[in-house]
């Protein structure tokens, strides 16, 4: 679920004190900051290294990297729209959500975008962050104290005891998101959850949904889309079957001609892993998120893979889709293209990839199959005992099944409050995330239409009424919480200095 080529991946605002904001017009009139001029500082927060045990590291900290802007903000009154950062670099996630820039104008916030422990710049230990034990630092709880502890800090520093704070987060962010508002209620007044799969992390759904949710795309499109992909990948099997390995490196224009069943397991997941993306990123207009894509990535596809009767040279072109959208390849590496981890919808390359396959070994739940009946991708299973069999050897570690769910509630939701939880259907993350709405402060959006976290990027004229509706919707809903979180701090700072000024008369007056 790589963000940066994932899940998480990705990703990614309006209004004024009143609950029925502007206009939808007035909403799709304002444009997102151009991406060529960030207005973002970068700064760096000096992190504890471990929150939660006072002898491993003392008081050690690191440098964790932040993006702030005050371009809209009314100091001291404002809100604060702070990001969750996911699994990659901080700038990737800041460009690519304007709905939270567009937000910020409309309701005077202040703008932070913080970099998750492990990804981007944000590394304890440096380059030696993904050694043993420096890595085992690495969780979910330990962001979330991160992320709590910069708010309440930078707060006090830009004299913001008032102002409240909404998070804001897009597939793993957008868990956290959620996860914030579960741990930290008395820091964060509100969370919108975009595209963020708690359940199916947690261990609760269907193994098959997810690559049976990436062919839906692709069948939306034609069912003879997948009949071909299908038809494709039967006659990869059948050359791997008879060892023709040159035939196979010439037809999918190889660096290297496989030479084991093992090479033919990474050609199936390289080429499994492009489809994976492109049904993520369908958005419709083209976007330089975690790669290059073309408007409409999944259309374009099924018009490669349906142009001849070659099925071998269309899959191979449609994977070039992803991993050779500027056409500079003259040929495919398998193994420096693709990186089989413990996430099987992908973990991206370089150090972020190490992070998030622990982070797949450790808590994060993500044992996808495909099998070739409720999908069209061949056979490839990824069971907990696989989970375990490889993440012993890698890291080595044991999972922990089920630990989200405990630690995190589950589906047990419902006693919580002040969480959007938005998905949009074209997005294979969609149905492992929350559907319906569980009350009137627990408000499950779907988008028609909408890929991966659509509604957390800027308005596009491309955009779908559904995610200009969605996210009219998700800002009146902010501007309330807001109000609302903004007269409980204003009441307990007045009861706070009554209180003390009793004390001060008690006190002269002895």
């Amino acid at each position: 679920m790589r963000a940066g080529l994932s899940l998480f991946t990705l990703t990614v605002a309006l209004f004024s004190d009143a609950l029925h904001g502007l206009p939808r017009g007035d909403f799709q009139a304002r444009k997102p900051p151009a991406l060529s001029d960030p207005p973002f500082t970068e700064k760096y927060f000096t992190q504890t290294l471990d929150h939660f045990n006072f002898n491993s590291m003392g008081n050690g900290t690191f440098s964790q990297r932040y993006l702030i802007t005050d371009q809209y903000w009314k100091k001291g009154y404002g809100p604060i729209f702070f990001y969750t950062g996911n699994e990659g670099d901080i700038w990737e996630f800041a460009l690519n959500s304007g709905f939270i820039m567009e937000l910020a104008a409309q309701q005077q916030a202040l703008v932070i975008f913080a970099e998750h422990r492990y990804y981007g710049k944000s590394l304890p230990f440096g380059n030696d962050s993904f050694k043993i034990p420096q890595v085992s630092l690495l969780t979910v709880e330990q962001a979330l104290a991160d992320y709590a502890l910069m708010i309440t800090e930078l707060k006090q520093q830009l004299e913001a005891s008032d102002c409240p704070v909404i998070v804001f987060g897009g597939s793993y962010g957008g868990m956290l998101s959620v996860y914030m508002r579960l741990k930290y209620p008395n820091v964060v007044a509100g969370a919108l959850a975009a595209s963020a799969p708690i359940l199916s992390t947690a261990g609760l759904g269907d193994s098959r949904q997810f690559f049976r949710d990436v062919t839906a795309d692709f069948e939306k499109v034609s069912p003879d889309c997948r009949d071909a992909v299908r038809g494709a990948f039967q006659q990869l099997k059948q050359l791997a079957e008879r060892k023709d390995y040159n035939h196979i490196q010439s037809e999918f224009s190889l660096c290297k001609p496989p030479s084991s069943p093992g090479d033919i397991h990474q050609l199936y997941g390289l080429l499994r892993n492009a489809f994976t993306m492109m049904a993520m990123l369908d958005y419709p207009y083209s976007t330089h998120f975690m790669g290059n894509m073309p408007a409409n990535p999944v259309k374009v596809a099924c018009g490669t893979m349906l142009r001849g009767s070659d099925l071998l040279a269309n899959l191979r072109d449609t994977a070039g889709i992803l991993y050779n959208s500027t056409g500079d390849l003259t040929c495919f590496d398998l193994y420096s293209l693709y990186v089989e981890c413990a996430d099987p919808t992908g973990c991206g390359l370089g150090f972020n990839s190490m992070a998030w396959d622990y982070q797949a070994c450790t808590e994060v739940e993500l044992c996808y199959e495909s099998n070739n009946v409720t999908d069209m991708f061949p056979p490839m299973t990824f069971t907990q005992k696989d989970r375990e069999l490889y993440c012993s050897k890698r890291w080595p570690v044991v999972p922990r099944p089920g630990w989200l769910k405990v630690q995190f509630w589950g589906d047990a939701l419902s006693t919580a409050s002040n969480i959007i939880f938005s998905n949009g259907d074209l997005d294979p993350w969609a149905n492992g995330g929350v559907r319906k709405s569980l009350s009137p402060s627990l408000v499950a959006l779907n988008i028609s239409g909408g890929a991966h976290h659509l509604d957390l990027r800027g308005s596009n004229e491309a955009d779908p009424a559904s995610v200009i509706s969605a996210r009219k919707t998700e800002a009146e809903l902010i501007a309330q919480w807001v109000k609302t979180e903004r007269t409980r701090l204003r009441s307990r700072r007045v009861s706070s200095d009554m209180s003390q000024q009793f004390i001060a008369l008690k006190e002269n007056h002895v």
